[in-house]
Formats: structure tokens, sequence, C-alpha cells
């Protein structure tokens, strides 16, 4: 195995960042979502917009446990490097290893969401099918 390296780790960093961003941006955005969706609702109590509303409640908790896994992965990685710094490099390839795991599932609940979201448009854009079939 290669010697692990303080540069290793850091590497990381710009690319959790950059997802750390999009993971918040996501957040946001279903943010303003569900405060659209809760105004229409206190209008119109609709079957639909409950549906919509527990969906999108799935995928909030989705979005922070990838923000979680994420951060956590981030702060291993900065761990590993502080470990390299002391020489403890045993440690710091095990705690590095845990970050890469994390990582890893913090993608994977990326890909979760993402389908989950990809399902509610693709329903959305029956809804509208539908109508245009039955004017």
């Amino acid at each position: 195995m290669e010697q692990l390296t303080l540069t290793t780790p850091a590497l990381l960093f710009s690319a959790i960042s950059l997802i750390m961003l999009a993971y918040t941006n996501r957040f946001l955005a279903y943010a303003a979502v569900i405060r659209n969706l809760r105004d229409k609702y206190l209008q119109q109590q609709e079957a639909s917009l409950i549906r919509q509303i527990n969906n999108l409640k799935l995928r909030l908790n989705l979005t922070r446990y990838m923000q979680i896994f994420g951060i956590t992965s981030l702060l291993l990685c900065v761990l590993t490097m502080f470990l390299i710094y002391i020489e403890n490099r045993l440690v710091a390839a095990w705690v590095f290893g845990v970050a890469l795991l994390l990582l890893i599932t913090s993608l994977a609940f990326l890909i979760w969401e993402i389908q989950i979201s990809a399902k509610a448009l693709k329903h959305h854009l029956s809804d509208i099918e539908d109508d245009l079939k039955n004017r």
C-alpha cells in the first residue's frame, strides 16, 4: 500500500465542499417548495398535496442524512491529517478508510433521493399529459 500523506485526505476537501454546496442548494429548494405547499394546503386540503408533502418529508430527511455523512467524512479527513501529522499512520489509514465509507454512504443517499425526485416529477408530467388528453 502506498504511504498515506497529508495531501491524500486534503484532496477530498474541494470535492466534499462542492458536494455539500449541492446538498445545501437541494435543502433550500425543498424548503421553498414546502413553504409553498403549506400555503396551498391551508387553502385547499387535497390528498395530492398530502402525498407531495410526505414525499418531500422523505427527500428532506435523505438530504439531511447526506449532509451529516458528508460533513462527518470531512471531519474524519481533517482528523486523518492530524493523525498523519503526529505520525500515527496506522490509525490515520483506518480513519481515512471510514471517511471514504461515509462519503460513499452520503453519495448512496444522493442516488436514492434522485430516484425519488425523478419519480415525483414523472407523476407531475403524467398528470399534465392526462389533463391535456382530457381537453
